[in-house]
């Protein structure tokens, strides 16, 4: 299995980045977090990863901070819970808030994140509370004031739309996601500011 990839970072339009490594191009997807920490196109870069074997497809999944690859692993391993929703969780919620909203059994405060209902809510609390006594906050420091703004566009049109795509991508309708972008100061923004600001909204609400 493939943990970790350290190599340049070539492509990268949320949720999918492309890193290459030594003439190897490995496709990579990532939650948000890890999309506002990333660097410049053509620089070095090192990402935990995960892989997912299925079927038809060998999928790798990327992180920054091992707190979400190890969250990550465990979201997996819930029933209804695959990647592409744990991508959708971690990109809404950082890892600490995460284990606050289950050990407070706060139902409400998942709901909020796209893609999960009452039910899925419910099952999270249930099944993942155990899992996380010997969790520690200092662990899983990356929150939202760590996270850095990266790759900007000049034209704050394109910003826009990048930014709806991104969110689009992780599961919001289109309606949706246009008028969680469209409600934010967009002037001197870059994408990542806004996609993180606009989330932040959702689960604040």
């Amino acid at each position: 299995m493939i943990g970790r990839l350290s190599g340049i970072l070539i492509q990268k339009q949320a949720p999918q980045l492309m890193i290459d490594v030594q003439g190897v191009g490995y496709e990579v997807q990532a939650p948000m977090s890890t999309f506002y920490q990333l660097p410049e196109l053509d620089q070095p870069i090192v990402l935990l990863t995960h892989m997912v074997v299925r079927e038809d497809a060998q999928l790798l999944y990327g992180f920054y901070e091992e707190s979400e690859r190890l969250l990550f692993k465990s979201l997996i391993k819930v029933n209804g819970v695959g990647p592409k929703l744990a991508l959708t969780i971690l990109s809404g919620i950082s890892a600490n808030e995460f284990v606050k909203v289950i050990r407070n059994n706060d139902e409400s405060g998942l709901v909020r994140l796209p893609g999960i209902g009452k039910k899925t809510a419910q099952r999270l609390i249930v099944e993942m509370k155990d899992r996380f006594d010997d969790w520690k906050s200092d662990a899983c420091d990356n929150t939202d004031d760590d996270f850095t703004a990266s790759g900007s566009l000049s034209n704050e049109q394109d910003i826009i739309k990048e930014s709806i795509s991104a969110l689009i991508a992780l599961g919001y309708k289109p309606v949706e996601a246009s008028k969680m972008i469209r409600q934010l100061e967009t002037q001197d923004q870059s994408s990542e500011m806004l996609i993180k600001q606009a989330l932040k909204n959702t689960v604040n609400k």
